[in-house]
C-alpha cells in the first residue's frame, strides 16, 4: 500500500476524482438536458438525438482522461505519455468529429419535420430538403476531410514525410491538380445546385429526352425516376451547364394541351360546351384553365387546342388522355362528318334476284 502511494501522489488521486466526477455530470446533465427538450413541444427533439451524441461524448470525455497525468501516475505508465498524448489527441479530433456530424444530423431532422413532402403542395418542402441534404452531405464531407487531416498532422513524423514529398513532386502535385479538376467542379456543382436550387427533390423534369422525377441529389450526381422505372444516372454539372426543362421549379400545377383534327363544318361551339362539361365531371382538373381555340388551318382539316389545367403534371396526363378520348367519342356519335378524312369511296354491291 505504501509503495501505492509512492508511486502515485495524492495530487494526481483528487485530480483523476474530480474528472470521472466531471465526467459524470456532464453525461448525466447532458442527458436530462436532451430529454427534458424531447418532452418540451417547442424544443422537440427527435427521440435518438441523444442516442446520437452519447458515444462522441463519451470519447471525448475519455480522451480528455488519456490527456492527464494522474492516469498514467495511476497505472505507472509515465514511459508511455508521448503515446498517451497522441492517442488522446487522435481520439478527440475523431469523436469532435463524430458529434458535429450527430449534431447536423440532429438540427436537420428538427427542421426537416415541420416540413411534409408528402402533401400535393410540397414546394417549399421540397425546397427544405434538397438544401438541407445536399449542404449536409457537403458539411460532412469538409469535416471528416478536416478530421483526417488534423489527425495526420499530430504525428510530427507523418508531417515530415508528407512536407520532403510535396517539396520533391511538384509535377506529381500538378497533374494530380488536373486530374483532380474535374472531381472539384462537380462538388462546386453540387454547392451550386443547393444554394441556387435549378432542381428540388420530386421535380418534373425532362432530361435527355426523357420525363422524370428527380429522386435523389448527391455532390456528384442526380437520380431522375423516369416514368418507366428506369433509372436515369446524371452528373450534377449536367443541370449547370445544359438546359433542361423543370415542370414544377416554381410551382407543381401545368396545363396540359390536346390536339383535334377535324373538317371545317365542325360545330365549335358545342366542342366548348362538350369540354366543359366533361372537366366538371371529372377530379383531374383544378378548375383553373379551360380553352378551346383554333390554331391551324390546312385544305383539308382545321386544327384545334384543348387547353386545360391540372394541379401537378401526373394529374395534366391523365386528363390530357381523358380529355381526348371524351371528345373523340362525342365527335364520333353526335358529328362523325366533321372528323377529318381524306376523300373516302363507297361502293355498295347489290344482288339483284332474277
Amino acid at each position: 500500500m505504501e509503495s501505492f502511494y509512492d508511486t502515485v501522489s495524492k495530487e494526481s488521486l483528487i485530480y483523476l476524482g474530480v474528472a470521472l466526477l466531471v465526467l459524470v455530470f456532464l453525461f448525466w446533465g447532458t442527458a436530462a438536458l436532451m430529454k427534458r427538450l424531447g418532452k418540451n413541444p417547442k424544443y422537440l427533439l427527435p427521440k435518438s438525438s441523444f442516442k446520437r451524441l452519447a458515444t462522441p461524448l463519451v470519447l471525448i470525455f475519455i480522451a480528455v482522461l488519456l490527456r492527464m497525468k494522474a492516469l498514467r501516475d495511476l497505472l505507472n505508465l509515465e514511459d508511455a505519455g508521448y503515446w498517451f498524448r497522441k492517442a488522446s489527441t487522435v481520439l478527440f479530433i475523431f469523436a469532435m468529429a463524430w458529434a458535429m456530424i450527430a449534431m447536423l444530423k440532429i438540427i436537420k431532422a428538427v427542421i426537416i419535420k415541420n416540413y411534409d413532402i408528402g402533401v400535393a403542395d410540397n414546394l417549399k418542402a421540397r425546397k427544405v430538403y434538397t438544401q438541407f441534404t445536399i449542404l449536409e452531405r457537403i458539411f460532412i464531407f469538409i469535416i471528416v476531410l478536416l478530421a483526417t487531416g488534423f489527425a495526420l498532422m499530430s504525428f510530427e513524423e507523418i508531417r515530415e514525410v508528407g512536407i520532403s514529398i510535396f517539396a520533391s513532386a511538384g509535377v506529381a502535385g500538378i497533374i494530380i491538380g488536373f486530374s483532380a479538376q474535374q472531381f472539384i467542379g462537380t462538388i462546386l456543382a453540387g454547392i451550386q445546385i443547393a444554394i441556387a436550387q435549378p432542381i428540388k427533390l420530386d421535380d418534373v423534369v425532362i432530361v435527355e429526352g426523357e420525363w422524370g422525377r428527380i429522386e435523389e441529389i448527391t455532390l456528384t450526381y442526380v437520380v431522375v425516376s423516369i416514368w418507366d422505372k428506369r433509372r436515369l444516372i446524371v452528373p450534377t454539372p449536367y443541370f449547370i451547364n445544359q438546359p433542361f426543362q423543370n415542370w414544377t421549379k416554381t410551382s407543381a400545377d401545368l396545363m396540359g394541351t390536346v390536339f383535334l383534327y377535324v373538317d371545317y363544318n365542325v360545330p365549335f361551339d358545342k366542342i366548348r360546351e362538350e369540354q366543359t362539361k366533361i372537366l366538371n365531371n371529372t377530379d383531374l382538373w383544378d378548375g383553373k384553365v379551360n380553352v378551346v381555340q383554333v390554331t391551324d388551318t390546312k385544305p383539308n382539316y382545321l386544327e384545334i387546342r384543348c387547353l386545360v389545367s391540372a394541379k401537378d403534371s401526373s394529374t395534366a396526363w391523365d386528363l390530357r388522355v381523358y380529355l381526348r378520348e371524351r371528345l373523340i367519342v362525342y365527335l364520333q356519335e353526335n358529328y362523325p362528318e366533321s372528323i377529318a378524312r381524306t376523300t373516302r369511296l363507297t361502293v355498295e354491291h347489290k344482288n339483284e334476284e332474277n
